[in-house]
């Protein structure tokens, strides 16, 4: 007969271990995830709130809206407002888990089957992860970044590489390239460039090279430099272009863009990698159990803990802040094996390519191959509609009652599945904004514009923004908000910082 892998809620090193086999065994032989190799790290809650943050990353640089944010989560944990995350995993090989000392055997249970192979399966196969980072460079590239920023602290001083990365960290979101695939992070190659881009720079930017005549060959290539085509990544426009930067600010900004590159993916699949994750543990909660290795205790003390993670508030609830991630996208997959175990006649109208399938293939093919907008819009099920109660309003705003657009039926069905994959695509979470013209001969002028999507304008204090980039650019910044769905571009509203007093780097 099998023995319980433990009885009370005490954990030690070695339990973690044997606990660590047995939720192995279950990922790999029975739900075929493929992982990076796991690193475990049992920290303290302060340690816990530390990592909080700095995004989660093991290695970080200096900023003090750092430690501003570890005071309030603090404050807010020792006053009981909030609680602690279980766990925090990193996307980097060998895939970095953090496990709070404060957790339960059956949290730290939970865990293990959570983040070191639902959330590392998820960042070692889906595609955007696969394209756009490099999970085994990215702890270098984080050294690199560190101590690079605090050499150029110490040469330049404090105060004026605060204010580079101030404004660096304001336009963060949209320091991101959404089309054209980064290098690979990689710390020899981004020292070794970041000396060349040196040496580059000086030759560009000093006095008495500007005053030598041009040649032919260096006037056609000057043309080449002068702006073309819209730029969708306006951190890089900045570093490549800004008439003030000196070399060591421009490495500044190039390590903030090439951070919130690293973060790019996690934007578009939070709803499928937590739902992966909990798909994960609750699967492997559960064959623990079936197989007698966790008690009837522990499994009353997991569902507890999940059931908690699960909650979805309803809309009218105080608190609803949308839909949570975890929720929506665990039923997904939950969904997904109904659908290809037990299909009724609608699920194989809908669903004729997998319904009756295998569910295994079948969430391991939307894992690798899917993001949230495509996720929800190829997978979302009249059923899983239903019991969520989904529907969508009349977005009017000059009505003073709201009318109800879409309800369950056919029609209804197939606009509710739009409308809530399009509020996972990047332009409805990061404004689209791009390089649209920059006069680089006579007022350098910089020109931004926001393409509008879904009749939505810029909210919040945009000229605070815009008086970050006019800091990075040197010289006056103009914002237009255009709307091009119609066909002709109707430009809806102007920025300027004429008015804005310039932040002075130095």
């Amino acid at each position: 007969m099998v023995s319980p892998l433990y009885k009370g809620v005490d954990w030690n090193f070695t339990l973690l271990e044997n606990v660590y086999a047995e939720c192995e065994k279950v990922a790999l032989e029975e739900l075929n995830l493929n992982v990076y190799h796991n690193q475990l790290e049992v920290i303290s809650s302060e340690q816990m709130l530390d990592a909080y943050a700095s995004s989660g990353l093991p290695i970080y640089y200096k900023h003090w809206s750092f430690g501003k944010h570890f005071s309030a989560e603090e404050q807010n944990y020792r006053k009981g407002y909030t609680g602690l995350a279980y766990e925090i995993v990193i996307n980097s090989n060998p895939c970095i888990n953090y496990l709070m000392e404060e957790n339960t055997i059956t949290t730290q249970t939970t865990v293990i089957a959570h983040a070191a192979f639902g959330h590392n399966h998820f960042f070692k196969n889906n595609y955007l992860f696969r394209q756009w980072t490099d999970a085994s460079h990215i702890i270098d590239y984080l050294v690199f970044a560190k101590n690079y920023i605090a050499e150029c602290e110490e040469k330049y001083g404090k105060s004026t590489v605060e204010k580079v990365l101030d404004s660096c960290h304001a336009l963060s979101k949209h320091g991101i390239s959404k089309y054209k695939r980064p290098q690979k992070l990689n710390f020899f190659e981004e020292k070794e460039r970041a000396d060349d881009r040196r040496t580059y720079m000086r030759q560009i930017y000093n006095d008495l090279w500007r005053t030598l005549p041009k040649t032919k060959k260096q006037k056609e290539k000057k043309k080449e430099v002068a702006f073309s085509d819209p730029e969708e990544n306006v951190l890089y426009f900045i570093e490549k272009n800004s008439p003030i930067l000196k070399d060591w600010q421009r490495e500044l900004v190039r390590i903030v863009r090439k951070i919130a590159q690293y973060f790019y993916p996690q934007y578009q699949t939070k709803v499928m990698n937590e739902g992966w994750a909990t798909f994960s543990h609750f699967f492997i909660m559960n064959r623990l159990h079936d197989k007698g290795l966790l008690t009837e205790g522990a499994m009353l003390e997991f569902f507890h803990t999940h059931s908690g993670v699960m909650f979805q508030p309803t809309f009218d609830m105080k608190g609803y802040n949308g839909f949570n991630p975890y929720y929506l996208g665990f039923e997904m997959f939950r969904d997904i094996r109904r659908i290809c175990e037990n299909p009724t006649a609608e699920d194989k109208e809908w669903f004729p390519d997998f319904a009756g399938g295998d569910w295994l293939e079948t969430c391991l093919n939307a894992v690798e191959n899917f993001r949230d907008e495509s996720f929800i819009k190829q997978f979302l099920s009249p059923t899983m509609i239903r019991k969520m109660h989904l529907f969508t309003l009349n977005n009017n705003t000059t009505s003073q009652n709201y009318i109800v657009k879409d309800i369950h039926n056919n029609m209804g069905y197939k606009s509710i599945r739009e409308t809530l994959s399009n509020m996972y695509n990047i332009s409805s979470m990061i404004p689209d904004i791009e390089v649209a013209d920059a006069d680089f001969t006579a007022t350098r002028q910089l020109t931004l514009r926001h393409n509008i999507t879904d009749g939505k304008l810029l909210t919040g204090d945009v000229n605070e923004v815009l008086t970050h980039i006019k800091r990075l650019w040197g010289y006056q910044v103009k914002l237009i908000s255009v709307d091009g769905q119609s066909g002709n571009d109707t430009i809806m509203k102007t920025y300027q910082t004429d008015n804005i007093p310039q932040l002075e780097i130095e």
